[in-house]
């Protein structure tokens, strides 16, 4: 199972067009299996499958795969319909031509374009109306590079992104995703990558399509995020290694073929450190377990290096804004309700 997780910025961004049209945020939230509390924790995280389920109640509840967040609802269903129009485009040029040709019927505040510029090519949205939220075009970049990605089956580098709106407080979140070189606050929203790849062929066929349907868009979020950069590389190396023999941080260094001087310069240009990047981790890896397994504090502690559960009370507070058993008892909760809910809406149908 993927142990990423996704910041709790983004949880209240998909919740935010239902708050403001007075719906059940709380149980939208429940039947996705993630506590209202957590809310209230600026560090909070939830699963990358809670925050899955939660885009798919939300885009129902709403008829709106975009949350909302244009004046024209983009229905439940456009995405599917939109993969079936770009399947059979035969080159990654085409399929991106058409899926921002049909994004343009779909939507009113915003318009894509394919650019060219030499060795590269970009996506660039216009805002004819309005400027919507950060979060609106995040979401449309993502779906478009997520697509991108699955029609070639193989991940596209993003070489850098820009968003015309201003810088949030949970910029990093959006550098995660999208790349260290991404901006805020110009004209133009424009995500950039190598012009070569417009000439891919597609590489999916029908039968792949229904499978893939069954958890996109919500899976872009993790599964194509940006795994060029070094915190990607050193996160997925960490992974493939127990954590109580994580190397040294010079060890590392020789493994990436680098001098210790020039990895921390690295990371720092990227705004991480190697102790960040382990935390994170530790966080992902603690989150995943206490929401999706019945294994005790004491066995995640000792999993995770921790020599000690004090230790890991403190660790898991400082990360989240809460401590562990009420972290897994808030997420355990919601569950059940949500399971709860699920019945009874059984019940009522039959």
């Amino acid at each position: 199972m993927d142990k990423d997780t996704v910041s709790i910025c983004f949880v209240k961004e998909a919740i935010y067009g239902a708050s403001q049209r007075g719906l059940d945020v709380d149980a939208m939230l429940r039947s996705a299996g993630i506590s209202p509390d957590l809310l209230e924790l600026p560090d909070a995280r939830v699963s990358a499958a809670h925050y899955g389920i939660l885009w798919h109640v939300v885009a129902r509840a709403l008829n709106d795969e975009l949350f909302g967040l244009d004046s024209h609802p983009m229905r439940h269903g456009s995405f599917k319909l939109l993969c079936f129009a770009v399947l059979g485009a035969g080159t990654l040029e085409k399929a991106i031509r058409r899926a921002l040709d049909f994004l343009a019927l779909v939507l009113d505040d915003t318009r894509g374009r394919l650019g060219i510029d030499g060795s590269e090519g970009s996506i660039i949205l216009i805002c004819p109306r309005t400027v919507p939220r950060l979060f609106a075009h995040g979401t449309l970049l993502m779906i478009l590079h997520g697509l991108m990605c699955w029609l070639a089956n193989r991940r596209l580098p993003i070489l850098r992104t820009a968003f015309m709106q201003s810088s949030p407080d949970h910029a990093d979140e959006y550098r995660l995703l999208f790349g260290p070189e991404t901006r805020f606050g110009v004209p133009d929203t424009t995500l950039v990558f190598e012009a070569e790849h417009l000439a891919l062929p597609i590489r999916r066929n029908e039968a792949a399509l229904r499978e893939f349907l069954r958890n996109a868009p919500a899976n872009f979020l993790v599964k194509y995020r940006n795994s060029h950069s070094l915190y990607a590389r050193i996160r997925k190396h960490l992974q493939r290694i127990s954590t109580p023999e994580w190397p040294e941080f010079e060890t590392i260094a020789r493994e990436f073929h680098m001098s210790p001087s020039t990895l921390r310069r690295k990371l720092e240009s990227e705004g991480q450190t190697f102790m960040a990047i382990k935390d994170s981790l530790r966080r992902d890896m603690a989150i995943e377990q206490l929401c999706h397994s019945q294994r005790n504090i004491l066995d995640i502690a000792l999993e995770l290096g921790f020599s000690e559960t004090s230790a890991f009370y403190r660790a898991f507070k400082s990360w989240t804004g809460t401590l562990p058993g009420k972290y897994r008892r808030d997420s355990k909760q919601a569950g059940k309700r949500s399971i709860m809910d699920s019945e009874l809406r059984i019940g009522k149908s039959r």
